[in-house]
């Protein structure tokens, strides 16, 4: 079964009052955990950004921007871009899972979002007359971010795919 009818199974077993296939919220929410509304997808993709960016400040990262996106459609957005003590340039990116049914949160960065964000990294890297040195991190959390239970991949990928 593709993606679209996993997606439509799923949304039919919530509308009949079912099981959501989201189980690490089954018994604390119901139906409407798979069916969370946006704004509250963005407030927990928010807080678990804020919570993996103050993490990383106490391991001495510096913040440059949070949230870089590049100019018109299709293209990339970079989560958090810090520099580190060495002068690296770390591009982050963000992932928080409630469970780890599908891999967890770190198997989700796929090749398709590692291309968009090099594609991301390479627009804010034309600003400057000499590229410095950069890495790829990922910062995953597979469950609340209130516990703060992050694992840092640093140079989780390269720029080569």
């Amino acid at each position: 079964m593709g993606l679209f009818g996993q997606i439509r199974q799923r949304l039919g077993r919530v509308a009949a009052g079912g099981s959501n296939g989201n189980a690490g919220n089954a018994g604390q929410h119901g139906a409407t955990a798979f069916a969370a509304t946006p704004a509250s997808r963005k407030q927990r993709g928010d807080a678990a950004e804020a919570s993996a960016v103050a993490f990383l400040q106490r391991q001495g990262l510096q913040l440059l921007q949070r949230n870089y996106k590049t100019p018109g459609r299709g293209g990339g957005e970079i989560d958090a871009i810090m520099r580190a003590a060495d002068g690296t340039l770390v591009f982050v990116e963000v992932r928080q899972r409630i469970g780890t049914a599908q891999g967890g949160a770190a198997a989700s960065v796929g090749a398709v979002k590692q291309r968009r964000i090099v594609l991301a990294a390479q627009c804010y890297l034309q600003q400057f007359a000499h590229t410095p040195p950069c890495r790829f991190d990922v910062m995953a959390c597979d469950g609340d971010v209130a516990q703060a239970n992050w694992q840092w991949l640093q140079g989780a990928f390269d720029a080569g795919g």
